[in-house]
């Protein structure tokens, strides 16, 4: 099997990975999920401007990168018009819509794709260990994400398997959208700096829009800071491993 197909698989795969300790547990604290999600972000914000965003301006010029880094955003910006919101409150998930369970899938699915393309992407500009980089980034991402969606959809009584295999479930979506990605750039080389600079945007709009924000406000702002940069400097250390 091709190196690069078996990380994408790995990196989906870590989707269902995460949601895997639901069978075990039911609930979990702020303070641990405050510290998880801060420490993500700073492993995505590293990812892009470290990674992602050097790769893209060797391969071209400010301009491209700057469109790429926009659509990406924009594009996480209107599936967040679609998307649910979740949120922790008093250790449980609360309901915000009668059908939310099915959203909730929906949900995770539409954000499943663009990580997945991001991927892709970065696998296929060849770049030395970049893919591996993002899809480390993402995998770590996804992690969490699983396990909240998890946990939401047992507190909604849904079976916990099943909602084991609904986030196994998006994780093959976001391989396919990985696949799809890196075909798709292999087949039209012009795209590599676009699809890196769409990736950087995509991590840098899910980090600001979502991961800060969820990360502040529960009281547990400082410690969730000092997560952020050891996830900062854990990846540069990665980066920097690799080269």
């Amino acid at each position: 099997m091709d190196s690069n197909v078996l990380f994408m698989i790995l990196c989906a795969l870590t989707t269902g990975l995460g949601a895997l300790p639901v069978l075990l547990i039911r609930s979990i604290s702020h303070r641990q999920m405050d510290m998880i999600l801060a420490y993500t972000a700073g492993i995505m914000v590293a990812a892009s401007t470290y990674g992602l965003i050097p790769a893209s301006l060797k391969l071209t010029n400010l301009y491209v990168l700057c469109i790429g880094v926009l659509a990406g955003a924009l594009l996480l910006n209107l599936l967040e018009q679609f998307i649910p919101h979740v949120d922790v409150q008093h250790d449980r998930l609360q309901v915000l819509l009668p059908y939310q369970s099915f959203m909730m899938v929906i949900a995770m699915t539409l954000h499943n794709i663009p990580e997945g393309l991001s991927v892709g992407a970065s696998f296929a500009s060849e770049t030395e260990h970049l893919g591996a980089v993002v899809a480390l980034s993402i995998g770590l991402q996804n992690a969490p994400e699983g396990f909240l969606v998890a946990l939401f959809l047992i507190n909604q009584k849904v079976n916990r398997y099943f909602a084991l295999s609904l986030a196994l479930l998006t994780g093959f979506i976001e391989f396919i959208a990985s696949f799809i990605g890196y075909k798709l750039v292999n087949m039209a080389l012009f795209l590599v700096p676009y699809g890196l600079a769409f990736a950087a945007g995509a991590m840098l709009f899910i980090v600001y829009k979502e991961l800060i924000p969820e990360t502040h406000g529960h009281g547990y702002e400082r410690v969730a800071t000092f997560s952020f940069l050891l996830g900062l400097l854990s990846m540069i250390g990665l980066v920097e491993w690799f080269r």
